[in-house]
Parts: C-alpha cells; structure tokens; sequence
C-alpha cells in the first residue's frame, strides 16, 4: 500500500491521528472499539487486540450439549479393584 500523510493533532496533553477508514478496513479495525498499540522498530503499529484465551468455548460446549452430542466416546473405563480405594 502506499503511503497517505496525516496529520497529528493535539489533544489534551496528548496528539492524535484520524485514521481513514479504508486503512482501519485493511487492518480488520473498521468495528473494533480497542486495538493494542506497540513501538517497533521506530514505527507505531496498532494491531486487533487477540481474542482471550479460550473466548467461546463455554458457548461451544453448551451448543453440544443442547444437541445432545456430549457423551463419553470412550465411556467408563475404570477397574473393578478401584472401588475399594478411598477417592
């Protein structure tokens, strides 16, 4: 892509940028309400924050078993001799 110039404005006691929205559109930034801002090798990137760990597995989980797809594959394989130990 090539390079547009912009404008830093002040703000506060901070500046600011407007980003154009095609350039938020290439970046997938277009609905993001927050970014992650990093310094790398003297440019200041801005990058979609990564989803949390695991976001969407509960849902996941609760989608299988509505549909009832949650049983044992393997089933109970325990050994007749584990009754006898205190769990």
């Amino acid at each position: 892509m090539q390079a547009i110039s912009v404008t830093i404005r002040s703000i506060g006691n901070s500046k600011g940028v407007v980003l154009p929205k095609p350039i938020l559109a290439q970046a997938g930034l277009e609905d993001a309400a927050d970014a992650e801002l990093t310094v790398e090798n003297g440019a200041i990137v801005l990058r979609r924050r990564p989803a949390p760990a695991r976001a969407g597995w509960a849902d996941a989980a609760r989608d299988i078993a509505v549909r009832g797809e949650d049983t044992l594959v393997m089933g109970e394989f325990g050994n007749d001799d584990d009754m006898e130990h205190g769990w």
